[in-house]
């Protein structure tokens, strides 16, 4: 209640409470200055409202003082006055109301309003400053004269300079101390501002500094979210892959086993006839129709009980282990390697990563076959642009991204029917000897060669390109084959093993044996990975899809070098090299009693998987 009582006794004009109300006729009260003010104003244009109503006036309105008004509004004006002194500087001559000071007289020790000024001494001894309430520290306790001098040694304002605390001390006039001071301020004031310019500099630096994170962090959240979507289309296309393998798998072995089931089918009801006979003359009374039978001389019924024999241990292995766990494994684990591959490239180079599923190169299905890298890939393009050369290129391991060593083929074991190029990366068949010098290393009688580098340990391929022609073998060889006579052929020594095409055939040959594969070839380019400690070689066909041909065992022994044999005119083999990615592979076991020789190949365990 009191305060809403104390709001109705505030002046709608200075909002504080009346001083010397008045009313004027439309009812409404003021304070006598603030109407007399506002009243003043609208003297000008001739015309009087009242500015609450804004009832109109013919003339300027008598002002008739609200007594009763008055007496309520003085009860609670201590309490404002209390408020405002606290706050503000009063002028000291105005009694009837409060009113805000403007200058401050050290002389008259009083603080005058705009009015109070005007008409206040203009000698020198009344100095002005701004409003104060402490006006008696301006002046001398001891003398009550106006602070003069500035001592310089107790850094304070006095009036008298012989007398007291400060005789002999350095002093000025507080003008000169002052204008000193403000010179310090000055220079204070321009460090400040050079300061705040470098804040400013600073700040601006810092938001374009944050601006650019802000976009690099947008760009980094638009390329990783790119990447990730393409982590799950390559995930998506290399589970198709592996289903896809999977459900080959499932109907070829399918068809094995319908076949080998119709031929038990077969082999049974030959054997029921067999029985039936042989019981039929076990039955018979009489011993001449059983001598003069055609099964008399013991022969066809020895026949039969060897098939029985053999039949029931054939049909023992008739149950083959048709299903390819490790193909399947392979495929996986190189396919997930190639994903890894693809992404530590492109976050190493912070590049969007161009995901093609469709492309051969992502149709990864075998051991020690990496994804082509796109400078590979230009490369490969390349092969075709020189018939009959065979060219070697630096390339990026797939999964770690190490730089391979090059491949090159040694020309101190090249055949003279051979013909090297200047870089020592093309190799072709020719029909005049290019009478190389002669050294220990070269092979005389066959037309083959080595390349320089030898692998001792690790994981390794390298991709073979035909050009022309159709008769060719790859493989690989130990350093201590012989240069010369039929045991330095590739394949036809136990010191080596080759994949012989020849014509649309595929056969591998080993130690003079050769095992002929089911395949036609479907294109001229193969890739042989080689497992130095794993002790497998795989060879494949890179068609669309690439195609495992075949795989063999081994236990190495020396150091081996890549090797190629060329035959008839036109050919050219080009070899790109790569070392292969670290995926981990089964190793298959030798069967006892298998046909292994001092090299260790297991011909009789060689596998053939598509």
């Amino acid at each position: 209640m009191a305060a809403d009582l104390r709001d109705e006794l505030n002046c709608s004009i200075c909002l504080n409470i009346y001083t010397d109300p008045v009313i004027l006729p439309c009812g409404h009260n003021y304070c006598r200055g603030c109407i007399g003010s506002l009243l003043d104003t609208q003297e000008r244009s001739g015309a009087y409202s009242c500015p609450e109503c804004r009832a109109d006036f013919q003339e300027r309105p008598a002002l008739q003082s609200n007594r009763t008004l008055g007496n309520i509004a003085e009860r609670f004006l201590p309490d404002q006055l209390e408020q405002q002194g606290a706050t503000e500087i009063l002028c000291n001559y105005c009694i009837h109301s409060p009113v805000p000071a403007a200058k401050s007289c050290l002389h008259c020790e009083a603080s005058l309003c705009d009015n109070h000024v005007r008409v206040h001494s203009k000698s020198a001894e009344h100095i002005l400053c701004q409003p104060s309430s402490s006006l008696a520290n301006r002046k001398c306790s001891a003398h009550k004269r106006l602070l003069e001098y500035y001592c310089m040694e107790d850094n304070a304002c006095v009036s008298c300079l012989m007398v007291g605390h400060h005789i002999g001390h350095k002093v000025a006039q507080l003008s000169e101390a002052s204008e000193k001071k403000k010179g310090k301020l000055r220079n204070n004031l321009e460090k400040l501002i050079l300061k705040r310019d470098g804040d400013d500099r600073d700040v601006q630096r810092l938001q374009e500094r944050r601006r650019e994170m802000e976009g690099k962090a947008a760009n980094e959240t638009e390329r990783v979210t790119a990447q990730f979507m393409g982590i799950r289309e390559q995930l998506e296309a290399l589970e198709k892959r592996v289903l896809s393998d999977i459900s080959r798998q499932r109907e070829r072995v399918s068809l094995c086993f319908s076949d080998l089931i119709q031929q038990l089918e077969m082999e049974k009801e030959e054997l029921s006839r067999q029985i039936h006979d042989i019981e039929e003359l076990c039955n018979m009374a009489d011993p001449l129709t059983v001598l003069q039978a055609p099964e008399a001389n013991g022969d066809t019924f020895c026949d039969a009980e060897e098939a029985d024999t053999e039949g029931r241990g054939s049909g023992g292995n008739k149950d083959p282990s048709l299903w390819d766990e490790d193909l399947i494994s392979e495929t996986l684990l190189t396919g997930l390697a190639g994903i890894v591959s693809s992404m530590k490239a492109a976050i190493s180079s912070h590049k969007d990563i161009d995901i093609n599923t469709e492309t051969e190169d992502s149709e990864l299905r075998a051991p020690g076959i990496g994804p082509l890298s796109p400078a590979e890939s230009e490369d490969t393009k390349c092969l075709s642009d020189t018939p009959g050369s065979l060219t070697l290129q630096a390339v990026s391991d797939p999964v770690y991204g190490l730089k391979a060593s090059d491949m090159e083929i040694d020309i101190n074991t090249t055949n003279n029917l051979l013909q090297l190029s200047s870089d020592m990366t093309c190799l072709t068949w020719s029909e005049i000897s290019q009478n190389y010098f002669h050294t220990s290393e070269r092979f005389q009688d066959s037309p083959q060669a080595f390349s320089i580098q030898s692998f001792s340990s690790g994981r390794h391929y390298w991709d073979v390109e035909c050009m022309r022609g159709d008769t060719f073998i790859v493989g690989v060889a130990y350093p201590s084959i012989k240069r010369k006579g039929n045991q330095s052929h590739i394949g036809y020594n136990k010191n080596s093993v080759g994949l012989f095409r020849w014509g649309n055939r595929y056969s591998v040959i080993h130690d003079g044996k050769r095992k002929n594969l089911p395949y036609r070839p479907t294109c001229d380019k193969i890739r042989v990975s080689l497992d130095y400690e794993g002790g497998q070689l795989c060879f494949y066909e890179l068609s669309e899809p690439i195609r495992h041909l075949h795989s063999v065992t081994a236990t190495f022994t020396e150091p081996l070098h890549a090797a190629f044999w060329v035959w008839k005119s036109n050919l050219a083999i080009r070899i790109g090299y790569k070392k292969a990615p670290r995926v981990r592979m089964s190793k298959r076991q030798m069967r006892p009693g298998s046909r292994a020789g001092f090299f260790g190949w297991d011909l009789n365990d060689m596998e053939m998987c598509e």
